[in-house]
C-alpha cells in the first residue's frame, strides 16, 4: 500500500516507521499543503497536522478521491463538511480522536460506566486530560470523546465545558505538563467514596500503530468511519 503522511512531525515520523515496518510504501511526507502532486499517487492519506490546516489538507485529499486516515484534533466544528465532500467523491474518511487499541477499549468501558452510574446522582462525575505541553487544543480529541460517551448515557448532562463539572455541563480539567504522551482519567466522586477509570499512555507508538492498521482497514471502502468501526465492527 502507497503512504502520504501529511503533517510530517514526531507523530508523523512514528506513523512513517511503523508503516514501513509493516510492508507498506511512503511516498509523500509533507509539512505543506498537499496537492496531485507532491501527494505522489498514494492509496491512502495519513493526516496528523494541527487544527488551522487540517480541513484544508482532508478537503483536496478527498476532492482528489484519496482516503484519509485523520487524527488532528481541534477542528471538529467543520467535520460534518468533510463527511459531506467524502460522499460526494465516493472516497472514504476516518476520524479519530485518539487511535490506540487500548483508549478505544477504554472509550467502550467509559460508556458502559456512564449507563451503570445515571441513576446515581449522588454521584459527581468530573474528566481530567493531562499533555505534553506541545498540545495546541484543549481539551484534547480524545477528551471531548469520553464526554461525548457520558453525555450519551447519563441524561444529566447536554454539555462538556473546561472546568469543573455544576449542573448539566460536565467538566474537563485540560493540564500541560513536559513529555506526558496522554492520560484521561474518568472520577465519579461522593461524599463517602470515589471511584475512577484511568487510561495512560506510555509513548505515541500506539497510536500511531493504530493510525496504520486503519489506513489498511479502510483500503476499497467508501463513507465515513471511526476507530469503532476498525476494532468492533
Amino acid at each position: 500500500m502507497k503512504t502520504a503522511i501529511v503533517g510530517y512531525g514526531k507523530m508523523g515520523r512514528i506513523i512513517a516507521d511503523i508503516a514501513a515496518k509493516r510492508g507498506h510504501e511512503i511516498v509523500a511526507t509533507l509539512n505543506e499543503t498537499p496537492t496531485l502532486e507532491n501527494l505522489n499517487n498514494p492509496d491512502v492519506v495519513i493526516e496528523f497536522s494541527n487544527p488551522e490546516v487540517a480541513f484544508n489538507n482532508i478537503k483536496i485529499c478527498l476532492e482528489n478521491k484519496i482516503p484519509v486516515i485523520c487524527g488532528t484534533t481541534g477542528w471538529l466544528d467543520r467535520k460534518p463538511e468533510i463527511e459531506k465532500i467524502a460522499l460526494e467523491n465516493g472516497t472514504a474518511f476516518l476520524y479519530g480522536s485518539n487511535f490506540s487499541l487500548g483508549v478505544n477499549l477504554f472509550f467502550a468501558l467509559n460508556e458502559k460506566l456512564a449507563d451503570l452510574m445515571k441513576n446515581f446522582s449522588e454521584y459527581q462525575v468530573q474528566l481530567e486530560e493531562i499533555h505534553h505541553t506541545h498540545k495546541k487544543d484543549a481539551p484534547s480529541g480524545t477528551a471531548i470523546s469520553l464526554a461525548e460517551g457520558i453525555i450519551k448515557n447519563d441524561s444529566r448532562f447536554d454539555a462538556w465545558k473546561l472546568d469543573e463539572t455544576k449542573e448539566n455541563e460536565l467538566g474537563i480539567f485540560a493540564i500541560r505538563e513536559d513529555e506526558v504522551p496522554g492520560t484521561h482519567s474518568v472520577f465519579y466522586r461522593s461524599e463517602v467514596d470515589e471511584i475512577e477509570i484511568k487510561h495512560t499512555a506510555f509513548s505515541r507508538d500506539g497510536f500511531a500503530l493504530g493510525a496504520v492498521i486503519a489506513s489498511e482497514w479502510i483500503q476499497g471502502k467508501t463513507g465515513n468511519f471511526s476507530m469503532k468501526d476498525v476494532l468492533f465492527a
